[in-house]
Parts: C-alpha cells; structure tokens; sequence
C-alpha cells in the first residue's frame, strides 16, 4: 500500500544521517498521503543502515497503525498534531541536530542575524515552553504536537517552517518530506551561524527588517525572483 510514499520517506530518512544531521536513530521522517489522509513514518529505534522503505510504518490521523511490521517512530503522535493543524504541509522532520538543539536546551529563539536565515525563514526561529510535568506525564509526544500547533497559532508556519522546543530539540516541516529535511539542514546550519556571530561579537543585532524583507520574499510569494521560470 502507497508503496511510492513508503520509499520516499525511506529516501527522505536517509538523507539524516547524509547531511550530519543525527546521531544513531535520533531523528525521523514522515510524509502525508493526503487523498489517502495516511502518513509514512520511520520505525522507532530502527538502524539507518538497516532501514528498508519495507520497514516504512503508515498511520491514520486517528493514530491507528495501517501497515508495517514494526511500531511507528515514538514522536508520531506529534506528528500527527502537526498534520491536524497545519494543512497545508505535507512533511515533518525530527532531529536532535547538535547546534539546533544548543539553542533548544538554552531556552533561545534563533534571530535572524543574516540572509542565510532570511532567504528560508522569516524572522526569529521560535523557542517553545518546556512542557509541564503535567504535560509531560500525561501525553508527552502528544502534548508535544499541540504545545507547537498553540506557539503558531498567531505565526505563519509556512513562512516559518521550523521550532525549537525547549530542552528537546527541533522540529521542521514543508510541502513533502524532502523539502522538510532541506528545512533541517538550512535550521542546523543557521543555528549553527548564529551561535559563532554571537561568540564573535556578543552585541549583534538582528539584520535590518528591509533586509530580512528583500531575502525572504524575494525566493517566496507573488513577486518571487530568485531561481529559473
């Protein structure tokens, strides 16, 4: 079943541990059916170098497991949060990426301190709360999904495809599971940017809103220029 999305996640998966971006299995990748309103996840605590797209486990929104031989990667219920609210994805991608995850563990949103950041995301990376131990205790990976999907109720997550949350790490999403990946590796890379312009000159500004403007838009929306027709 949905075998041409089963390895399309497989490949999106492997393309973690291509771009430096996790650490034996700490990441995952999924990517929604949406005609189907099924998504294909990565199996919990599977290899990458034993991972198969036959491995590839499929879910409903209800959180019920369709197919696959293995259980789902242990964030799905956040995932499948983040497919409920916000519609217009059709990726997410986990990791514990080391910079991006600095930032997470420190509590800090990333600001925009150039245009690497303001070519793909527009304005400061956000930092969510730390869930409480309510939260955490009671539906943790859940509770993950709707503490995101509240952070960006007033936010534009199309235009902001990527959170940090607080003591955890990142989370990144786009039209499919490949662009959320290509969304975690300019996240890793930013992150990791800001954190040494800020070891250089701790007094750093965000770059000029104009600036952010021109880079953002400039790749996105109506008025878009940057690349080939």
């Amino acid at each position: 079943m949905l075998e041409d999305l089963k390895k399309r996640v497989y490949e999106a998966n492997m393309l973690l541990p291509k771009y430096r971006l996790v650490t034996f299995t700490w990441g995952n990748v999924s990517e929604i059916d949406k005609e189907s309103g099924l998504f294909a996840i990565k199996p919990s605590g599977v290899d990458y170098d034993k991972l198969t797209p036959d491995d590839i486990v499929l879910m409903d929104l209800k959180g019920e497991k369709v197919e696959g031989k293995y259980n789902p990667s242990s964030d799905t219920p956040t995932h499948l949060e983040l497919y409920k609210a916000f519609p217009k994805i059709g990726g997410i991608v986990h990791t514990h990426s080391s910079w991006a995850t600095s930032w997470a563990q420190a509590g800090r949103g990333i600001p925009c301190y150039g245009t690497t950041h303001a070519d793909y995301m527009y304005g400061e990376i956000p930092c969510a709360r730390c869930l409480d131990k309510e939260e955490i205790e009671s539906d943790y990976e859940k509770n993950t999904g709707l503490l995101i999907a509240d952070l960006f109720k007033d936010k534009n997550y199309e235009a902001m495809p990527a959170v940090l949350c607080k003591n955890h790490g990142p989370f990144t999403w786009g039209k499919d599971g490949h662009e959320a990946v290509h969304n975690a590796v300019v996240l890793e890379e930013v992150a990791k940017m800001a954190a040494r312009c800020e070891q250089i000159n701790p007094r750093v500004q965000p770059a000029l809103q104009e600036l952010q403007d021109k880079h953002y838009y400039r790749k996105h929306g109506a008025n878009a220029y940057y690349g080939q027709k």
